[in-house]
């Protein structure tokens, strides 16, 4: 009964992985072509090139950026959701509108509100005296990785917002009750009672949220192409242009299969430090 799934799961996961592997030990430069086995030679010349490090690192940030960002963004939302008010309902329902939008109608109007000509975040900004010249948001580094970090929060936060709502949704409110009668105010009971709650949403939140991240092409590619002079080129878009702009099929797979090695080590590393376990669960793992 389960042979339709494996068979699946080869067809979808399995082949494709082990076609990317084989890809990376061979000098391939157009999709459909032969190519002479290279053995290890695209690995060698990937982690000494210039830009596999720093699109490395860069990824860090970039993931980093999203988790923390997003994560406060969906707290705050899912409390006040959670809160007692007229229109709740709807609320709810239309929060998770911009995880909807399509990711180039969300670009198209973000690089219109961040622009340097008719923006309407610069025009809010001078008004209120808080810049004296327009802020070029793309031109440099640091606001490039800063706004495509916002770019994308925005995007995602809604549903995480969703997730985190829906764990405050299963605490007990008893114990909120009985916190109050015992005095404690709204910040412990959100420490003692709500935080170690959502440690299991906490958990699945922060693995899958990071493995979304650290794939997430489409924003980037769309607003900056990876630049500024490469400020933000993580590792998605180094192995798009390796693949597709630069012909390097070879040496763009074992890119792929070195940032797969490095997310398959921080996936288990993460389950086995953070993933909740009762006491009978740790002397399993011991």
């Amino acid at each position: 009964m389960v042979a339709p799934l494996v068979i699946w799961l080869v067809a979808t996961i399995a082949y494709p992985i082990f076609s990317l592997i084989r890809l990376s030990f061979l000098d391939v430069g157009v999709i459909g072509t032969g190519g002479e086995f290279v053995g290890l030679d695209n690995y060698q010349r990937v982690l000494n090139s210039r830009t596999f490090w720093p699109s490395m690192g860069r990824s860090v940030v970039w993931v980093l950026g999203n988790g923390l960002l997003q994560t406060v963004l969906a707290f705050v939302a899912a409390l006040v959701l959670n809160l007692p008010f007229q229109g709740r309902a709807l609320a709810r329902t239309w929060v998770i509108l911009p995880w909807i939008v399509p990711a180039v109608v969300a670009v198209i109007v973000w690089k219109w509100m961040l622009g340097t000509s008719g923006g309407v975040v610069n025009m809010i900004l001078l008004r209120l005296g808080l810049i004296q010249e327009q802020v070029g948001f793309f031109s440099t580094g640091n606001t490039a990785m800063a706004s495509l970090v916002g770019i994308n929060s925005w995007r995602f936060f809604p549903l995480l917002t969703i997730i985190i709502l829906a764990g405050m949704q299963g605490i007990s409110k008893d114990l909120y009750d009985a916190a109050a009668v015992d005095g404690a105010n709204a910040w412990k009971r959100f420490v003692n009672i709500t935080i170690p709650g959502l440690k299991p949403v906490l958990f699945v939140m922060g693995l899958v949220g990071t493995l979304w991240s650290v794939n997430i092409f489409d924003v980037i590619y769309l607003v900056t192409g990876g630049g500024p002079s490469r400020a933000t080129l993580t590792m998605p878009v180094l192995i798009y242009d390796m693949a597709f702009l630069q012909y390097r099929l070879g040496r763009a797979a074992a890119a792929a299969v070195l940032m797969a090695v490095a997310v398959t080590i921080f996936t288990i590393a993460f389950i086995y430090f953070l993933a909740p376990r009762s006491e009978e669960d740790d002397e399993e793992w011991r």
